[in-house]
């Protein structure tokens, strides 16, 4: 199928020729006809699926008639309301390039960074707004956006949205917006809370599930190391000069804290690294993304929150420096390498603790991930997790100690 069988007008088809896209993918094939009709829809599909594209063409189409008002008098007809302030970025620059040859008007607006521009691109007029939620809600108090003219919603990576604590914000941002318009809800994974949350706000949803979860990627190699938890520095330092040396490489770690102690533990090594992590300001964290999109450092740690729908071209490896618990997030990790028909490849660290996410993982792939045992740091099969156990006070309940039963001078 072409996008031009999916009667989209002249200059979207221009600006998607200019951008490189020759035939759209599953999810856009499936998608864009329904919202073209109205309809609401709830979709199922991972990053890197082409999902942005798969709202964002048909929001454009829509809107491509009532563009020519004058600037002044642009009511905001599309709203995106996404999780990150990374996430939001990606989505703006997706709606700026397929608009390219328009006049609708996209802006982003995020917290953690100036809010008067911010304002004052608001105030000149827009027709799309990309926003996370806490400033989008922020900025409707102080009366500078205004929701009434909204006739799209759009909640993407719904799933991440409800973990990360925003269901209260997501729920009152689509009261605000008029009853009559269209919904559509994509998410990665489809758990009880996001069922709850579309059956609340979707009208009689067209369902669409493309790449289920359950997938991994086809031209990922996986490749898993079981180590001591104590020696995952030192495999991944071996695998960094021996495996994969001087590839472009992402590692997620479960914390910020071990972000930044990976971090400290590879710069003294002479790597050049960035880290990217919740806790890090707006300004660092799109420094830290730049410098490694642009090849400054080869390598990237990061935590999945702050990583999720960051597109990152040419990724020749992830290595999951700690397993995920959940392993939905094995899936969308790997993911990141290996794309747009690429050859990628996953490294994972196992300790003896983390066992049992290789087994659910490998429940949810479908796939006996490949063993390496050939390196200088194996575990022992028979090695036990280490419970810390906590110690108990070396006094006896109830008995005082040799300092309260000496006599102390009292100031009453």
């Amino acid at each position: 199928m072409s996008f031009k069988a999916l009667h989209l007008n002249k200059s979207i088809i221009k600006a998607i020729d200019e951008a490189g896209y020759t035939e759209p993918t599953l999810i856009q094939e499936k998608t864009i006809p329904f919202i073209l009709e109205g309809k609401d829809v709830i979709a199922s599909a991972q990053t890197g699926t082409g999902k942005t594209a798969a709202f964002a063409l048909p929001i454009l189409e829509l809107l491509f008639n009532e563009q020519d008002a004058p600037k002044k008098g642009k009511k905001v007809r599309a709203l995106i309301v996404s999780p990150t302030r990374e996430l939001a970025v990606q989505i703006g620059k997706n709606f700026k390039l397929f608009s390219k040859y328009s006049n609708l008007r996209t802006t982003v607006i995020f917290g953690g960074t100036g809010i008067e521009p911010q304002i004052d691109v608001l105030k000149k007029g827009v027709d799309v707004v990309v926003a996370t939620p806490g400033r989008l809600l922020d900025l409707h108090k102080q009366d500078v956006l205004n929701l009434d003219y909204i006739d799209i919603l759009v909640l993407d990576e719904a799933d991440l949205m409800l973990d990360m604590g925003f269901i209260d914000d997501v729920k009152k941002i689509e009261r605000l917006c008029p009853e009559t318009k269209q919904n559509l809800l994509f998410s990665a994974t489809m758990p009880f809370k996001v069922e709850q949350l579309a059956n609340s706000i979707l009208k009689t949803p067209k369902r669409i599930e493309v790449t289920p979860t359950s997938s991994a990627a086809n031209n990922v190699s996986q490749v898993l190391y079981y180590v001591p938890k104590r020696n995952k520095i030192e495999l991944c330092l071996h695998l960094l000069r021996n495996t994969i040396k001087g590839k472009r490489i992402l590692i997620f770690r479960r914390t910020k804290f071990g972000v930044d102690k990976l971090e400290k533990t590879l710069t003294n090594n002479g790597y050049l690294v960035e880290r990217l992590h919740g806790d890090r300001t707006q300004s660092e964290r799109q420094t830290a993304l730049n410098t490694f999109k642009s090849a400054k450092v080869n390598i990237l740690i990061a935590t999945d929150v702050a990583a999720r729908g960051i597109d990152i071209n040419k990724l020749d490896a992830v290595i999951n420096f700690d397993l995920p618990n959940i392993p939905e997030t094995y899936v969308h990790r790997i993911g990141r390498t290996g794309r747009a028909g690429q050859f990628g490849h996953s490294y994972s660290l196992c300790s003896a603790d983390e066992k049992s996410y290789v087994k659910n993982i490998q429940q949810l792939i479908n796939v006996q991930i490949p063993v390496e045992d050939n390196h200088p740091y194996p575990l022992d099969p028979k090695a036990k997790p280490i419970v810390h156990k906590k110690k108990g006070s070396k006094y006896k309940k109830g008995r005082k100690g040799q300092g309260s039963k000496k006599k102390k001078k009292r100031w009453y």
